[in-house]
C-alpha cells in the first residue's frame, strides 16, 4: 500500500511540472521525424574534379558517366592537375580524377591506361568510399566486358531488400531516445529533492529502502513503455516502415534496458549533491556508451580494447537485440543472449541503486 501512494506522488510530481509531460510527449516525436533523415552514414555528393589529358570521345565518355552517377556532384574540368588539387586544399572538391594522355589510343591497343584519383582523406571514409565508386566507373568504361559481366551477377539482399538506411537507424533511435528520458529523468529526481529540501521528510518516515527506489522506477518503465509505443507508431505513420519480427519482443527488450538507465540515473543521483554535477557524470557515461554501442560503426571494426567493453555495455545488446527482431524478424531464440545479458546488468544495478541510497532516520 506505501508503494502505491509512493507511485502516485511520483506521477503528481511530473504532471505538475509544466516541462516533463511536455518533453515526455515531444522529445520522441521529434527524435522520429528529424534524427532518421540526418542520421544517414551513406557516402554521397561527394564532389568530383576532373583532369582530361586525353581529350577523345572516350575519355568524355568516362567524364559523362561521373556527371550521371548519383554519388558524385561534378565540379566540371580543370586544366591542370595542380589547379585540381587546390580545389581539394580548399575544400572545394573532394576527390580528383586525372585522365592520362594516350588514354583511348592505350585502351584501343588493349592496354590498361594509369588512371589517377587523388582523394581527400580528411574524411577518412568520404575519402575511401568516393574513390571506391570512381574506381568502378573507370573499370566499367575501361574494360567493355565489364558490364556485361556485371549484369550476369545477380545479387540479392536480404531483409532490406531496398538498401533503405532509415530502416538500420530506426530501432537505434529507439535506444537514444529511451537513454536520455529514462536515464537523465532519474538521475535529475533525488538530487532535485535533495535540492529543494523535500528528501528529508522521506527520511524520517518508515519507508523502507527497496519501496521508495522501487517508486522511482515504475514511472519510468512506464515512460519507456509509452516511447517505444510512440516510437513504433511513427515508424510506420511517416515512413512505412514496421516490425518485422513480434512486437513483443521490442518491449521485452526495452524494459530491462528501461530497468538500467533508471537504476544508473538514481546511483548518479544518489551520490551527487547538485544537479550539475549529476548531469556532468550522467554526460560522460552516455556518451562512451553510446559511441561503443555499435549505432554508428559495427563493434567488431573497433580496437580488442574498446571491443571488450561491449561485453559490459546494456546499448550494445539492446542494438543488436532490437535490430534482429525489427530488422531481420528474429524470434526470442535468436535474441535471447542479449535479454538475457541485459536483464543480469539491470538487475546489479536495480541492486546497487537501492544500497547506494542513504536513508537517514
Amino acid at each position: 500500500m506505501t508503494l502505491k501512494y509512493l507511485i502516485q506522488k511520483e506521477f503528481l510530481q511530473i504532471r505538475r511540472n509544466a516541462f516533463l509531460p511536455r518533453l515526455i510527449v515531444v522529445f520522441p516525436i521529434m527524435m522520429m521525424c528529424v534524427m532518421p533523415w540526418v542520421m544517414n552514414m551513406e557516402v554521397k555528393n561527394v564532389v568530383v574534379d576532373v583532369v582530361d589529358n586525353d581529350r577523345t570521345t572516350q575519355s568524355q565518355q568516362l567524364v559523362h558517366s561521373i556527371e550521371a552517377s548519383n554519388y558524385f556532384i561534378f565540379n566540371g574540368q580543370k586544366p591542370t592537375y595542380q589547379m585540381a588539387l587546390d580545389e581539394i586544399e580548399r575544400s572545394k572538391a573532394d576527390v580528383v580524377l586525372v585522365i592520362p594522355q594516350h588514354y583511348s589510343r592505350d585502351l584501343t591497343l588493349g592496354k590498361q591506361p594509369q588512371v589517377l584519383i587523388a582523394a581527400n582523406a580528411v574524411n577518412g571514409t568520404k575519402g575511401a568510399m568516393g574513390s571506391a565508386y570512381l574506381t568502378q566507373i573507370v573499370i566499367a568504361n575501361a574494360l567493355p566486358n565489364a558490364t556485361a559481366i556485371q549484369s550476369r551477377i545477380s545479387t540479392l539482399f536480404l531483409y532490406n531488400k531496398h538498401l533503405n538506411y532509415k530502416v538500420f537507424m530506426i530501432p537505434a533511435l529507439f535506444a537514444l531516445v529511451m537513454m536520455l528520458m529514462c536515464g537523465f529523468l532519474p538521475t535529475l529526481n533525488i538530487v532535485g529533492e535533495k535540492e529543494a529540501g523535500t528528501i528529508e521528510q522521506i527520511n524520517v518516515t518508515p519507508v523502507s529502502k527497496w519501496a521508495f527506489i522501487l517508486a522511482k522506477l515504475i514511472p519510468y518503465w512506464i515512460i519507456a513503455l509509452f516511447i517505444i509505443t510512440i516510437c513504433l507508431l511513427l515508424s510506420w505513420l511517416i515512413y512505412g516502415i514496421t516490425c518485422q519480427g513480434p512486437i513483443w519482443l521490442i518491449f521485452l527488450l526495452a524494459m530491462p534496458l528501461a530497468l538500467f538507465w533508471s537504476s544508473f540515473g538514481l546511483i548518479i543521483s544518489n551520490y551527487s549533491d547538485t544537479m550539475q554535477q549529476a548531469i556532468f557524470v550522467m554526460w560522460f557515461f552516455v556518451v562512451m556508451m553510446l559511441l561503443l554501442s555499435g549505432l554508428f560503426t559495427p563493434t567488431r571494426s573497433m580496437p580488442s580494447l574498446a571491443y571488450a567493453t561491449t561485453y559490459i555495455n546494456p546499448m550494445h545488446y539492446f542494438i543488436d537485440g532490437i535490430r534482429t527482431v525489427f530488422v531481420r524478424g528474429g524470434s526470442f531464440h535468436s535474441i535471447a543472449h542479449q535479454v538475457l545479458a541485459l536483464v543480469g546488468i539491470s538487475s546489479v544495478m536495480g541492486v546497487w541503486a537501492v544500497h547506494s541510497y542513504k536513508k537517514n532516520h
